[in-house]
């Protein structure tokens, strides 16, 4: 099926090497879920004294954004692949004097870039034509990201891609309370769970089960545990969280990258009204593992289920970063949860083409650099404004803000944490 990747060429096309996918840890989520043992191969810490890496998110491949270097409703293709051409400027660029990890340095390799979901945009049909096929989407994402990308890891292999699915390969695979053509189209989600878990057996449209195909997997850089999770941290996923960290010191930092905010939007649940299901009445989009709690309308926030995280968070003080997307600026913020006890450091990414600030102002337009002293746990994460000049291309990166924060695991009592 196409953009349905190969494990033999595919996957190690996007991994790099294939000495490198090698030591990449694998879980595969679908036996977890169903209560199997974890397979787990821990590759030995690298004895590099940083960490980088890039973070960006919703290429949203499909749509147009309205004004783009002078073009009018530019598409996805075009966008992105000016973003990944933004993206390999960066390992000659110096860090700025800011007071943060390496600051005055030569940027130089990065160990990986994670893109954190909505690859392709939900397939609904607009002005009576469709958005392009899921399919098509990650075509392009592979051309521009995959074989585009020039970044080389500290190694010397070429930089790995992270990937993680957003609410709109999720929604284009269970079907949408819109009109969608088709009503539903999983080959993009089936393209990320086969490219990033590798099963011995690739999974296809007619083997492929939303319920229990989610895309969770992790990986060890520089002695940090690195977790890549399916839309959102859920009661399925936590509980497939829990038993992966039992391998896992307490003192290992543990990172999380997945599409939804912290303070995850309710319409995301499922439906807890009638037979539970997608309609244009109560408008719940069914992609998590969890019926709401809080009530019978999108329109109340989602407490019950953030008090639920924020007490797993609670019980783990050596998670101590999370990344996300889908409501889309650089922002750098300590999540405290409803209950205020936690201070996560959290960071969210802008968007090529959704961005809440840089649609309206393509000079906003940014990605995130992460370096990290694995020495020390202290972590600057920097953005990367890659559009100042829409006239001039060629005029380059601009350094925004930035933070620096320890990711050194905490050690507190349950309900007391704080994690500055």
């Amino acid at each position: 099926m196409t953009g349905v990747s190969n494990r033999c060429d595919d996957a190690a096309l996007l991994h790099g090497a294939a000495t490198n996918v090698a030591v990449r840890t694998r879980l595969l989520a679908a036996a977890v879920l169903a209560g199997a043992a974890l397979l787990v191969v821990r590759p030995a810490a690298q004895s590099a004294s940083f960490v980088q890496f890039v973070f960006t998110s919703d290429a949203h491949y499909g749509i147009t954004r309205k004004a783009f270097r002078g073009h009018q409703n530019a598409d996805g293709h075009t966008v992105n692949r000016a973003l990944v051409d933004a993206i390999n400027s960066v390992a000659s660029m110096r860090l700025p004097a800011d007071a943060g990890v390496r600051a005055g340095e030569i940027v130089g390799g990065v160990d990986f870039l994670a893109e954190g979901g909505d690859i392709a945009n939900r397939e609904e049909v607009a002005d009576e034509r469709p958005i392009q096929s899921a399919a098509e989407s990650w075509r392009q994402f592979k051309e521009d990201y995959v074989d585009g990308l020039r970044l080389t890891a500290p190694s010397g292999e070429r930089t790995p891609i992270d990937v993680v699915p957003g609410n709109h390969e999720a929604s284009n695979a269970v079907g949408f309370w819109k009109p969608m053509f088709p009503p539903t189209d999983n080959s993009a989600l089936i393209a990320i769970y086969n490219w990033m878990l590798a099963p011995p057996t690739a999974k296809t449209p007619r083997t492929f089960d939303y319920n229990q195909d989610r895309v969770l997997y992790t990986r060890e850089v520089g002695g940090i545990h690195l977790m890549f999770l399916h839309v959102w941290p859920d009661s399925a996923v936590r509980a497939w969280i829990e038993k992966d960290l039992k391998s896992i010191a307490s003192s290992t930092p543990v990172f999380l990258f997945t599409h939804d905010q912290p303070d995850v939007e309710s319409k995301h649940f499922i439906n807890p009204n009638g037979a539970h299901g997608i309609n244009d009445i109560d408008k719940f989009e069914n992609l998590l593992a969890d019926r709401f709690a809080d009530g019978a309308t999108i329109d109340v926030p989602s407490t019950i289920e953030q008090a639920d995280l924020e007490a797993f968070l609670d019980r783990h003080p050596n998670i101590t970063a999370y990344f996300h997307g889908n409501s889309n600026w650089n922002q750098f913020y300590d999540w405290a949860g409803p209950r205020r006890t936690l201070a996560l450091h959290t960071f969210r990414v802008d968007s090529p083409m959704k961005g809440a600030r840089s649609a309206a102002d393509e000079t906003a337009l940014s990605f995130q650099l992460a370096t990290l002293d694995t020495a020390t746990f202290r972590m600057t994460v920097r953005e990367c404004l890659w559009n100042t000049d829409p006239s001039n291309p060629a005029h380059g990166l601009v350094w925004g803000d930035s933070r620096t924060v320890s990711v050194a695991p905490a050690v507190y009592a349950v309900g007391t944490s704080s994690r500055r």
